[in-house]
This record gives C-alpha cells, sequence and structure tokens, in this order.
C-alpha cells in the first residue's frame, strides 16, 4: 500500500474531495471517545456535589473570612486606643474644634448641626444605641454600623480626625438639644423613660 492510498478496513471515503485531497470519515479513537465520557460524567457528578450537598460554596468562604478579619481589624484598632487618650483629647479645644468642622463637613447630614439627629442617631441625650463610653463612640465612629446605615468613618477619614471628631462628639454628650427621641440606653444600661 502506498503513502496517500486509503486503508480500505478503517478509511470511510466520503464522496467530498478539494484540491486532489480526498476527505474519510474516519470514528474516533476510542481512548479519546472514554475520555470525554469519563470528563462528561465527572462534570455532572461535580455539579452535583457543589451543587446540593454541604459543601461551603466560595462565596460563602469569602462573607465567613470577610467576618473573621473585619473582628480581628476592630480588635486591633480597640487596642491602638485607649480611654484615658480619648478623654484627653475632649478637653483640648483645637482638637474640639478640628473636630466640628470634621462633623459639620460629614455627620451633619445625618445628625443635624447640633447633633439633635435625624436619619442619624440624637447625639445631645444621655441614651446612646451603640454604647456611651468614650472608646464605644470611637468604635462606632471608626467602623460604623453598616447594618443601621452608620457609614465606617475610620478608613475615610484616618485616625487623627476620627480621634477630633470623637472629641467634638463628646462635647454634644448630655446637652440635651430637643430633636430625635432618646435611643439605646444611658451609662447604667437603662433605656429612656416612656
Amino acid at each position: 500500500m502506498a503513502v496517500g492510498d486509503a486503508n480500505p478496513i478503517y478509511d470511510v471515503e466520503t464522496d467530498h474531495e478539494y484540491d486532489g485531497i480526498r476527505e474519510f470519515d474516519n470514528p474516533l479513537p476510542a481512548w479519546w471517545l472514554w475520555t470525554f465520557v469519563l470528563a462528561f460524567i465527572f462534570g455532572i457528578i461535580y455539579w452535583i456535589g457543589t451543587q446540593s450537598m454541604s459543601y461551603q460554596r466560595s462565596e460563602e468562604q469569602y462573607l465567613s473570612h470577610k467576618a473573621e478579619m473585619a473582628e480581628y481589624q476592630q480588635a486591633m484598632a480597640a487596642k491602638s486606643v485607649n480611654e484615658e487618650e480619648l478623654v484627653a483629647i475632649a478637653q483640648d479645644p483645637a482638637a474640639v474644634a478640628a473636630g466640628r468642622e470634621v462633623f459639620m463637613t460629614n455627620c451633619k447630614s445625618c445628625h443635624l448641626e447640633h447633633g439633635e439627629g435625624q436619619i442619624g442617631a440624637n447625639l445631645t441625650d444621655a441614651y446612646w444605641i451603640h454604647g456611651s463610653s468614650p472608646k464605644e463612640i470611637w468604635s462606632t465612629i471608626t467602623f460604623g454600623v453598616p447594618e443601621k446605615g452608620m457609614p465606617t468613618w475610620g478608613p475615610v477619614l484616618g485616625d487623627k480626625k476620627v480621634r477630633e471628631l470623637y472629641a467634638f462628639i463628646a462635647t454634644l454628650k448630655d446637652t440635651n438639644v430637643p430633636g430625635k427621641e432618646p435611643q439605646g440606653v444611658d451609662a447604667s444600661g437603662a433605656p429612656p423613660a416612656q
């Protein structure tokens, strides 16, 4: 048999020819067909396993790791500030004035000019939703409360401006400007009187 001749056992010739080249209708090799079939079966089993069984999906895993990282960052940041520093900065008139500017620029739209609250909470009464200690207020400013609409200001403002903002907010506390009804609890943990 010469090169280019058809093998009569395997080569089934079609009636198509172009430029002297004949087309054959040969079957695919068995190993190739089995590879395709096994890959297809594996794909179906894998899809069923990831979609219906109790495997943690990558999105859930990502959100879980993201929440763990946020908790870790909050714990590390909370260690970077102490109550004495915050109390001292709240007594510094320059820091309070700088904090007022930050408040007017970023916080006034929700808490209004005097902190009496509109969308945001009233910052002038004795009742605080997320804690009234200096560190709790600083933490609320820094990390926000996204589920309640309070933005995370720490990355936006930086540590210095967050401390100045805390200093100004500390001066608003217990000034009792008429505004939004009290929410949360006071320093002793008691809710507002009804």
